[in-house]
């Protein structure tokens, strides 16, 4: 990793306050990415294999129906999206576009997976960061929906 990722990746609010060992290993795993403007990126109904931390740019995690789709909320740098790949064999719930041009770092997730078996402080760090972002996307979904129906929130 270029020393400007790697500050990317200590910079990035996902992250904050993991120690300089559990940086490390996320570093080795860690690929930079980037998407071009209304790239689709995650794809709902797909097996998930790919965790993301945002550095530039911004994402639109959007609900997919046959008939529509909906902005279930938007996504700038120091954001994560991609949760589901940290689950054995889940399938992606939302779909993931691109809004602009965008950078990210992107973890396999079954290696990340592994990562946090093997290290039990890494591994609650990172599924209790993730259950936060999980959190944050059923509300999320839940205004939107509400503003939808004309609830005011």
């Amino acid at each position: 990793m270029t020393p400007q990722l790697d500050r990317a990746l200590r910079n990035h609010a996902f992250v904050r306050g993991l120690n300089d060992v559990e940086l490390e290993t996320l570093a080795e795993l860690a690929t930079e990415v980037s998407f071009a403007e209304a790239e689709l990126i995650l794809t709902s109904g797909q097996r998930s294999k790919w965790f993301y931390l945002l550095i530039a740019g911004s994402v639109a995690v959007e609900l997919r129906a046959p008939r529509y789709t909906v902005c279930v909320q938007a996504l700038g740098p120091g954001e994560v999206f991609g949760w589901s790949s940290l689950l054995d064999e889940h399938n992606t719930l939302f779909q993931v576009r691109a809004r602009e041009w965008t950078s990210a770092l992107r973890f396999d997730g079954a290696a990340l997976q592994a990562k946090c078996r093997s290290d039990a402080h890494l591994g609650a760090s990172i599924f209790h960061r993730a259950l936060q972002v999980v959190a944050g996307r059923v509300r999320a979904t839940e205004l939107r929906f509400a503003e939808m129906c004309g609830v005011r929130v």
